[in-house]
């Protein structure tokens, strides 16, 4: 009887791990499939935005502004970043498909060329495409607490970091060596309603989630010099530029992992008010 038992209850657990086998299975069968749905609506979506939009350099002209600087070596690229055209974006197009559209952006030596939202939280475009359709890749969205009309101490962009290298999936490559050897591509270009603006890149690193490089306002010029010296000192690269109290920085942040966040940190360089 005991041995009769014995081999019933084995045959019991082998039935119950087939059953979580096969439960597991369908479940992540589903998950790929909803993954990759969502994948190729999002290039789909990406492939239209860069049809309709009119996206034009603009050479610099006598009310384009250079932001002033510490002294800085005549061999250093930022000579060659200040002689970079804005890009102008026309707008027009891309609010009639989401209202809630304030700005395009451009990282160089990335995918990133994506028109950005913003709306009243930072949880909604996490789960929802440019289009506002149900979508887990979400979009390229703008802190809610910045307001681009007169451009925070630190604006802040998010998007998800894709394994199919779209959204900010391939911000992390800006750690590889060879994105690092090429200097131009430390350059970040916004187009906003507002204005058009050049950043220069001055951290990249990844770090176990944090919430204190998030900081979008600041209560005096030694507490922002203390926040930008902080960044300045994660970075896994030393990209030889200093920050002043006058600065804006600009931060974008996405995943690395499921545990850490890559971020990267670029102050404004250059700029011209929209017409």
């Amino acid at each position: 009887m005991k041995k009769k038992r014995k081999i019933k209850w084995k045959n019991v657990i082998a039935f119950l791990f087939l059953i979580f086998f096969i439960i597991t299975l369908i479940i992540s069968l589903i998950q790929i499939f909803k993954w990759k749905k969502d994948s190729e609506n999002t290039h789909s979506q990406i492939d239209e935005l860069e049809e309709i939009t009119n996206i034009t350099e603009v050479e610099d002209h006598e009310e384009t502004e250079i932001i002033e600087q510490e002294e800085i070596d005549e061999d250093n690229p930022y000579w060659d970043y200040i002689k970079m055209n804005l890009i102008d974006v026309d707008f027009s197009k891309l609010k009639e498909i989401n209202k809630e559209t304030v700005g395009w952006i451009q990282v160089q030596g990335t995918n990133i060329n994506y028109p950005f939202v913003q709306t009243k939280d930072n949880k909604y475009y996490l789960t929802h495409s440019f289009d506002k359709s149900k979508n887990e890749a979400g979009w390229v969205f703008l802190d809610y607490r910045n307001d681009l009309s007169s451009l925070n101490k630190n604006t802040i962009i998010y998007a998800h970091g894709r394994i199919d290298q779209v959204m900010f999936g391939t911000l992390k490559n800006i750690l590889n060596t060879k994105w690092i050897e090429n200097t131009d591509n430390y350059i970040i270009k916004l187009s906003t309603e507002y204005e058009n603006t050049l950043w220069q890149i001055f951290s990249a690193y990844h770090i176990p989630t944090t919430s204190d490089y998030l900081q979008t306002n600041f209560q005096s010029s030694e507490e922002f010099l203390t926040f930008a010296n902080t960044l300045l000192q994660r970075s896994a690269h030393d990209f030889q530029t200093t920050i002043k109290d006058t600065d804006h920085i600009l931060t974008l942040s996405t995943c690395y992992n499921n545990k850490e966040k890559m971020v990267l940190h670029a102050k404004l360089i250059k700029r011209e008010k929209r017409s």
